[in-house]
């Protein structure tokens, strides 16, 4: 997808608390991200109308789990030091991409798709 970086930079901006690692990014990072984003709403919230801007905030939540220090813990790595800084991760464990969606955007989609669910607004899912 083509990505106006401008629009999505400027709405993380104004809406995203966590946004300095989406913003300091440059352009190829930040339409990794967005592509990443998008993927992973689209399989999580299949056939459901995914708002562009629930895409950008989830876009810079991932951004932010996966910057250069919280990677680490994404890869496993309970903690490190360098130069006398030390970091330890609480909860290393890899985690799916798809826990990291914030409710706020879970509610974005939901009030989006008010057919879903028997018209509650709600999107539900169901484990066989």
């Amino acid at each position: 997808m083509d990505w106006n970086l401008a629009e999505a930079t400027e709405y993380i901006r104004l809406n995203a608390v966590d946004n300095e690692d989406f913003l300091a990014g440059d352009s190829v990072s930040q339409t990794r991200f967005l592509n990443v984003s998008q993927r992973t709403l689209a399989r999580r919230f299949k056939g459901a109308i995914i708002p562009v801007e629930a895409t950008y905030l989830f876009a810079a939540v991932l951004n932010a789990n996966y910057n250069d220090t919280t990677i680490m813990a994404q890869r496993g790595v309970a903690g490190f030091s360098l130069d006398g800084i030390s970091f330890t991760f609480k909860d290393w464990a890899l985690k799916d991409l798809s826990e990291f969606i914030p409710d706020e955007v879970e509610d974005m989609i939901n009030e989006a798709n008010p057919d879903l669910d028997g018209g509650n607004g709600r999107v539900k899912w169901v484990t066989l």
